[in-house]
């Protein structure tokens, strides 16, 4: 063999050995990609999952505090009907009062009050306290009428409390009626 043709082998062969360099190289880079690509696609899926798992745990929240409201306030129906009756025993008691013979009937009467009014309470049902020379608050009375003041420190004030407020819990189901001055 001639110097030629060694040096053509020699220079073939380099080439093959760069091209076969170059094609491992290319793939290496094709692998990477492609882990690349993998890991992008599982970064998505996590951060998928991540906010599927953050709304399915507000979701189970959001209607374990639906549910204990619910609880909370499943007799407001049968509150709401015994309302009257409590203001029917309020009427009673202070016209009872008025007649003094009828003292006997009106222990009676103050007598069933007293335990309509503990049994409801034990359920979760409480007064609204008004007074009369309270401030008026429309978000927290419910106005029937005005009347002209008897005295200037009474404009805007509640003059009389026509009917009580009640609270379920922390619901209010009747909101106090109430009588201002003008």
């Amino acid at each position: 063999m001639s110097k030629k043709n060694k040096n053509k082998e020699v220079e073939e062969s380099q080439v093959e050995n760069a091209a076969t360099a170059t094609a491992e190289v290319e793939e290496q880079k094709e692998q990477k990609s492609a882990e690349e690509q993998l890991q992008d696609q599982l970064a998505a899926e996590k951060d998928k999952f991540m906010r599927l798992f953050a709304e399915f745990e507000n979701y189970k929240k959001r209607t374990n505090k639906e549910r204990i409201e619910l609880f909370k306030t499943a007799s407001e129906g049968v509150m709401l009907a015994m309302l009257p009756v409590l203001d029917d025993f309020e009427r009673a008691l202070t016209h009872i009062e008025e007649d003094k013979e009828a003292e006997e009937l009106r222990k009676g009467v103050l007598l069933i009050y007293n335990k309509l009014l503990t049994t409801l309470e034990q359920k979760g049902l409480s007064k609204i306290e008004v007074n009369k020379g309270d401030a008026f608050n429309a978000d927290d009375h419910e106005a029937v009428t005005q009347i002209p003041a008897p005295s200037d420190d009474l404009k805007g004030k509640i003059i009389d409390v026509v009917e009580r407020g009640y609270k379920l819990g922390d619901k209010v189901i009747r909101f106090p009626k109430v009588v201002i001055g003008q």
